[in-house]
């Protein structure tokens, strides 16, 4: 396997700095590590991007998450691994993902569903990690970037 060319990010001159800068604001909100994590494992399995896969599943692996809970991720409804919490947010990164597979991108349903799990701030940096994993995967996907070749 070979990239297309470099990610875009390390390309455009400020642009990593300005997706980093973004991360460690959502990670200065106190959300859980792990659940971030999860979040960023199940966007990007649904994007189909390997780099993340590999990436989020390893972090995950790395801060002692079980086997059965990183295998479980694709199917997380149909196992009893995951807190209602994580359930939340889960649900909330698959619709902020698929924004056009439903008439309405984040239903009532899940919207109260992650609004009673988390506070604002909890909240609005959940929605924020979810939109940056998703700009990741576009852009390792696009440009055809290779899981383990960060280094």
């Amino acid at each position: 396997m070979e990239a297309r060319m470099g990610n875009p990010a390390t390309v455009v001159p400020g642009a990593m700095q300005g997706l980093l800068a973004v991360g460690k604001a959502v990670e200065g909100t106190g959300l859980p590590k792990n659940l971030l994590e999860l979040v960023n494992l199940r966007a990007s399995q649904i994007n189909g991007c390997s780099v993340c896969v590999d990436m989020h599943a390893r972090a995950l692996r790395k801060d002692g998450e079980s086997d059965e809970r990183l295998f479980a991720v694709a199917a997380w409804r149909d196992t009893p691994y995951f807190t209602d919490e994580e359930r939340a947010a889960l649900a909330l990164a698959e619709h902020l993902t698929r924004l056009a597979d439903t008439p309405e991108a984040v239903p009532d349903p899940i919207w109260d569903e992650a609004a009673d799990s988390f506070d604002e701030r909890q909240l609005a940096a959940l929605i924020l990690g979810i939109a940056t994993v998703n700009l990741w995967n576009r852009l390792n996907a696009a440009t055809r970037q290779v899981a383990g070749a960060w280094g």
